[in-house]
């Protein structure tokens, strides 16, 4: 689950964490008020969304008076602010947090998240901030540095001193290495607690005066430890995710709206991904990535099929089943109850492997549907049918 910058600012704080002062608005007379509260010279106003590259797509402003703060504040409120991480639709502010301006000496990179060749959390730490640490890793790896945290004994002083030297703070102040190393162990100490997947400070500051801070927050929290943080399940923003994941996430489904014309159907994240992968290959484009699980109901596949089809973008269906806990023959079912409820047109390419396929067949052969419904055993074959079919 991911959350907003001030929500991700306010739980590193929370561990000792120094961040710029900073306060909410969502109207122009919060905006007022925030820069009131906060006395400044200079404040930045922070378009709230749930993407990164906010500045470039002109959701970050700097302002010097008021006056400057209302303009960028009316220019930024209510915009559909489109970044390299929101697609071309963009998604709509409807937040700012109006920050304090803080005297930049240098800017950092510090995330903590977990490697998964070694399933352990990695501290990754890089002099080169506030730019795309993609960008970094491709053209200069040399430049990321990098800390194993092994869970049993946590984040000691030493390895965070350590990541502090390898950075090469002590040759900016003989004191930063030591400022760094407590404020690494605070962002760990966070991501342990919180059972965060992802906490990213990008720019972490050095300020003029050689302090420390998190001038940008981004965590992502494993929505399967919500359960133990009450709390953090309240800061989930609805607005920010896709009406249809939201729904599907009501059934159980792992649901991601993609750009393609062939909707899938498939049980298991592994075979979901090649399947994807084999029409990809193939020459066609997916419209989503949908795992019905190895515990699907008749219910779910209902729903996960309604789901698909309420993209205009499908136009046709390729569901994949291995049968192993799920039984083919109950999603055999499944598609049939659905297409008994809902009015589709469009072609469905059916495979069914496993447990109880044959009567799965039989199902489907006896349905009202079957001129409807093409099953296919070859992956591959399945495959270009879905292609051949989404293209006419």
């Amino acid at each position: 689950m991911k959350i907003h910058e001030y929500q991700a600012k306010q739980i590193i704080a929370s561990y000792g964490v120094k961040i710029p002062q900073g306060n909410v608005a969502r109207t122009l007379d919060e905006v007022e008020n925030a820069f009131k509260r906060l006395a400044k010279k200079v404040v930045v106003v922070k378009a709230q969304i749930h993407a990164g590259g906010r500045g470039k797509g002109g959701g970050v402003k700097l302002s010097h008076s008021l006056d400057e703060l209302k303009t960028n504040a009316r220019q930024i409120l209510g915009m559909q602010l489109i970044t390299p991480q929101t697609g071309d639709e963009g998604q709509k502010v409807k937040s700012l947090l109006i920050e304090e301006g803080l005297d930049i000496l240098k800017e950092l990179y510090f995330s903590i998240l977990i490697d998964r060749s070694t399933q352990l959390p990695i501290l990754l730490a890089s002099l080169e901030g506030g730019m795309d640490i993609e960008e970094v890793a491709d053209k200069h790896p040399e430049k990321i540095h990098r800390e194993f945290i092994n869970p049993a004994f946590g984040l000691p002083a030493f390895q965070a001193l350590r990541l502090g030297f390898k950075l090469g703070l002590h040759k900016i102040h003989p004191k930063l290495p030591i400022k760094a190393a407590k404020f690494f162990m605070g962002i760990y100490q966070a991501f342990d607690k919180e059972d965060a997947s992802l906490i990213e400070i990008n720019p972490m500051l050095i300020t003029k005066d050689y302090d420390v801070l998190a001038l940008d927050c981004k965590i992502t929290l494993d929505d399967n430890s919500l359960f133990r943080h009450q709390t953090n399940s309240e800061l989930r923003d609805l607005d920010e995710e896709d009406s249809t994941e939201i729904e599907a996430s009501k059934y159980e489904l792992s649901y991601i709206k993609l750009a393609g014309s062939i909707g899938c159907m498939v049980n298991g994240a592994g075979l979901a991904m090649a399947t994807m992968d084999i029409i990809k290959f193939h020459g066609g484009n997916p419209a989503n990535f949908l795992d019905v699980g190895g515990g699907a109901t008749q219910e779910r596949v209902e729903a996960a099929l309604e789901l698909i089809c309420r993209d205009k973008n499908v136009a046709c269906v390729f569901i994949n089943i291995f049968g192993g806990i799920v039984r083919c023959d109950m999603i055999a079912k499944g598609i049939v109850g659905a297409l008994n409820s809902l009015d589709l047109t469009i072609p469905i390419i059916v495979r069914l492997r496993g447990n109880n396929a044959s009567e799965a067949k039989k199902i489907i052969e006896n349905s009202k549907f079957a001129d409807r419904l093409k099953m296919i055993e070859d992956l591959t074959e399945a495959a270009k049918a879905s292609i051949m079919w989404a293209n006419r």
